[in-house]
Parts: structure tokens; C-alpha cells; sequence
């Protein structure tokens, strides 16, 4: 790593800039993430921000936990038989049959990426 200096006065003062971060937003499941590594496993969090790749991971498992949770609540709505034509005739059913299917897909995509190595 090659460091420039500037002179200011007498002081030769480092030019330093931060790495480029990735774009986007770090949502619910990010910050589940980094809540977590900052809790449970500090060296492996102290070692993403010194690398300065901490944005990256967080999303990186913020988007494979948004497409497992697609793909299980898809799954799991097809196995169960809810339908649109459920929805059409019965509502609230559908509506308790989706949201226990999302809960407990959200629990997989915790255990299996949030809140693991």
C-alpha cells in the first residue's frame, strides 16, 4: 500500500481515501447480519471493516436471504395449496395461511444464512 503525503506547514500529512463502497442499500436482513457478527463474533466483524468489505457481505446475505425467502414461500404456498383462487374465495384464510408460511420461511432463511458462519 503506497501512502502520498501532503505537506502542510512543517507536517507531512497522509492523503488518505476510503475504499469505493458497493452500491445499494442495506436492508432488514443486513442489518439482522451485522447485528449478529457485531454481538456474537467480533473478530470476524473487526475483520470486515478493516478489509472494508463489511458493506459487500452485508449484501451479499441480504440478497440470498430476499431470493430464499421467494423461492421457500413459493414452494411452501404451492405445497399447501394456497392459491389465488383461495384468495378469491376465502381471504382471511389465505391471508393466515400466507403469513404462517412466510414466518416460517423466515425462520429457514435465519438459521440457514442470518445467523450462521
Amino acid at each position: 500500500m503506497n501512502l502520498t503525503y501532503e505537506k502542510n506547514g512543517d507536517y507531512l500529512i497522509p492523503t488518505l481515501q476510503a475504499d469505493s463502497q458497493p452500491e445499494g442499500t442495506v436492508t432488514k436482513y443486513g442489518m439482522m447480519r451485522e447485528t449478529y457478527l457485531k454481538e456474537n463474533h467480533r473478530g470476524v466483524y473487526s475483520a470486515f471493516l478493516l478489509k472494508g468489505t463489511l458493506k459487500e457481505h452485508l449484501l451479499t446475505i441480504q440478497k440470498q436471504a430476499e431470493e430464499r425467502m421467494e423461492k421457500l414461500t413459493s414452494q411452501m404456498a404451492a405445497t399447501e395449496g394456497v392459491t389465488e383462487q383461495l384468495k378469491e374465495a376465502d381471504q382471511m384464510l389465505w391471508v393466515a395461511k400466507m403469513n404462517s408460511i412466510r414466518n416460517r420461511a423466515e425462520e429457514v432463511v435465519l438459521g440457514e444464512l442470518v445467523y450462521s458462519l
